[in-house]
């Protein structure tokens, strides 16, 4: 964290940072598809598979957290 910047801004300029490389990841990823690969459907399946799963379990980290009621019974 630089000084003086609070804790919204280092959030600002480290997620974008992240997400643009993320996204460059990923678009090369996409690059796979071209001629110059053979894959299988099934391969391609397992890395959306495997993106989508990684996406979801980050994307739940971002969700406010239900806290968990404890329920007593006799």
């Amino acid at each position: 964290m630089t000084q003086g910047e609070s804790k919204e801004e280092k959030f600002k300029r480290i997620a974008t940072k992240r997400v643009r490389n993320a996204i460059r990841m990923i678009e090369l990823i996409g690059k796979l598809s071209s001629s110059a690969y053979k894959y299988s459907q099934e391969e391609a399946e397992k890395i959306f598979s495997s993106l989508q799963q990684t996406l979801d379990n980050t994307k739940a980290l971002f969700s406010p957290k239900k806290s968990e009621e404890k329920k007593f019974e006799l």
